[in-house]
C-alpha cells in the first residue's frame, strides 16, 4: 500500500475516531489488550525472527534486549494498554472560560491532533504503546518502525487491527509502514496533506534526519545524555545507590545516566565507593585527570562527555562546585534528565532553576523519566524541545486546543 493511500485512510479514520465516545474507545483498547495476550505465541514466533537476524548482524546483546519480547513483556504491554484505557481522556476538556464585557464567553477545548506519524527504532512495545495513546485521544496513527523489529511490529499491528475490527474503531486508525527503506521514511516526512505531526523516537541520527528533512511539523524527542551530580556534603550511600540504579538498571534506555559529576571536596571518598559498586556490572569509567588519580579509568575525551553510550560505560568529571556542574550539564547534555544528590536546600533549588532539561531531579534516579512512572500511562516519547510538549508525552501532548466562543447575538 502506498503512503498516499495510507495517509488518505488515516485522515478518514482520524475524523471517525474524533467522534467516538470514551466508552467506545475504551472497549477498543480492552479488545486490543486481550488480543495481544491471546496472540502472544504468534507474536513471540515473529519476534524470534528479529532476534535471530539481530544476532546474525552482530548487534550488541544490550541492544537485543530492547528488541526482545517474552510472555511477561507481552503481558506488560497489554497491561499498559489497559492502563491507558483507565486514564481520563483530556479530549473535550474545556478550560480558561471567561466572560468578556460584551457578554461573549471564550474558552479553550482540548481536541485530537488528527493524524500522528511515528518513526521509531528497535523496541516493538512502542507499536502497541503509541497505538493505544493515539486512539485514546481520538487520533489516527501511522507507524514506521525499524527493520530490526519488522516481524514483531507486523505481528503486533495485525493483532491490533483484527481486534479493532470487532469494535467501533476502524482498523485504519492504526497502520504500519512495512517498507523500512530510507525512501519511505523520507516520503513520510513530507506527507503534509495527511499527517498533522511527526514524532521521531530513536537514536541521535534518526532524530537529526527527521528534524532536518521533514516538512511535516515535528515534535523532537531527544537522546538521553543524562547526568548525576554528587554535591559537597551529600549522603554517600544515597549517591552510590542512585548512580548504580541510574547507570546499570537498564543502560540501553534514554533515561539511564551517562555522566557522573562529583564535587572535588568529596571525590576521594565517594568516587571509590561508586567505582566499586558499578564494577559489579563491569561498568567502564572514562574520567578526567583528577578522576584518574583516584580510581582506575580510561582517559575521557571531549567527545565522551557528549556521548549517549547506551552501554555499561560512564564518563566522570570532578568539578569545583555547583556552578561548574550546571555549566557542564548545560553544555554537554541533551536536555533530557539530570539529577543532583545533595543535602543543601539552596543548591537543590538552584539546580532545579538553572539546569535546562526536560526533567530535573533532587535525590532520585533519572530512570523515573517515563510516562508510566510519571502517572501518564504509556508514553509516546520524551520531548526535549520547548514548544507544545516537554518531557514524557502522555495523553495531553497528543491533543491541541481550539477556542470556543459562546454568544447570544453579539456582532462587531
Amino acid at each position: 500500500m502506498s503512503l498516499e493511500i495510507m495517509g488518505q485512510k488515516a485522515k478518514a479514520a482520524a475524523r471517525t475516531a474524533a467522534r467516538l465516545s470514551q466508552t467506545e474507545i475504551n472497549l477498543a483498547l480492552s479488545a486490543m489488550a486481550d488480543a495481544l495476550e491471546e496472540n502472544s505465541e504468534e507474536i513471540l514466533a515473529e519476534n524470534q525472527k528479529d532476534i535471530l537476524a539481530a544476532q546474525e548482524n552482530g548487534i550488541r546483546e544490550i541492544m537485543i534486549d530492547r528488541l526482545l519480547l517474552t510472555e511477561e513483556r507481552i503481558h506488560q504491554i497489554a497491561q499498559g494498554v489497559r492502563e491507558v484505557a483507565a486514564l481520563k481522556s483530556p479530549v473535550g476538556e474545556i478550560r480558561d472560560m471567561r466572560r468578556m464585557e460584551n457578554g461573549l464567553q471564550i474558552g479553550k477545548m482540548r481536541v485530537p491532533i488528527g493524524v500522528i506519524a511515528i518513526i521509531y527504532e528497535s523496541r516493538p512495545n512502542v507499536t502497541a504503546d503509541c497505538a493505544a495513546l493515539c486512539l485514546k485521544t481520538g487520533n489516527a496513527v501511522i507507524l514506521r518502525g525499524g527493520k530490526e523489529a519488522i516481524h514483531s511490529n507486523i505481528a503486533i499491528t495485525k493483532t491490533i487491527q483484527k481486534a479493532l475490527e470487532r469494535t467501533s474503531v476502524t482498523p485504519n486508525a492504526v497502520q504500519l509502514v512495512t517498507d523500512t527503506s530510507r525512501e519511505t521514511a523520507q516520503q513520510l516526512m513530507k506527507l503534509n496533506r495527511y499527517v498533522d505531526v511527526l514524532i521521531p523516537r530513536g537514536g541521535a541520527g534518526l532524530i537529526r534526519t527527521v528534524v532536518e528533512n521533514a516538512t511535516v511539523s515535528v515534535i523532537e524527542t531527544g537522546t538521553g545524555n543524562c547526568h548525576i551530580y554528587a554535591d559537597d556534603g551529600c549522603d554517600f550511600s544515597m549517591a552510590t545507590e542512585i548512580v548504580y540504579n541510574a547507570k546499570t538498571q537498564r543502560p540501553s534506555v534514554c533515561n539511564a545516566a551517562e555522566s557522573l559529576l562529583i564535587h572535588k571536596n568529596i571525590a576521594e571518598k565517594l568516587l571509590p565507593l561508586i567505582w566499586a559498586a558499578l564494577k559489579e556490572k563491569n561498568v567502564e569509567f572514562r574520567g578526567c585527570d583528577r578522576t584518574a588519580k583516584i580510581i582506575p579509568c580510561k582517559a575521557a575525551k571531549e567527545e565522551d562527555y557528549y556521548t549517549e553510550f547506551l552501554d555499561y560505560i560512564i564518563s566522570v568529571k570532578i568539578v569545583d562546585g555547583l556552578e561548574e556542574a550546571i555549566n557542564h550539564i548545560n553544555k554537554y547534555g541533551t536536555g533530557h534528565s539530570e539529577a543532583i544528590i545533595t543535602n543543601s536546600y539552596e543548591n537543590a533549588q538552584r539546580f532545579l532553576r538553572e539546569v535546562d532539561s526536560a526533567a530535573v531531579y533532587v535525590n532520585a534516579s533519572t530512570r523515573f523519566t517515563d510516562g508510566n512512572a510519571f502517572g501518564l500511562g504509556a508514553e509516546i516519547g520524551i520531548s526535549t524541545q520547548k514548544l507544545h510538549a516537554r518531557g514524557p508525552m502522555g495523553l495531553e501532548a497528543l491533543t491541541s486546543d481550539k477556542y470556543i466562543v459562546l454568544g447570544n447575538g453579539q456582532t462587531r
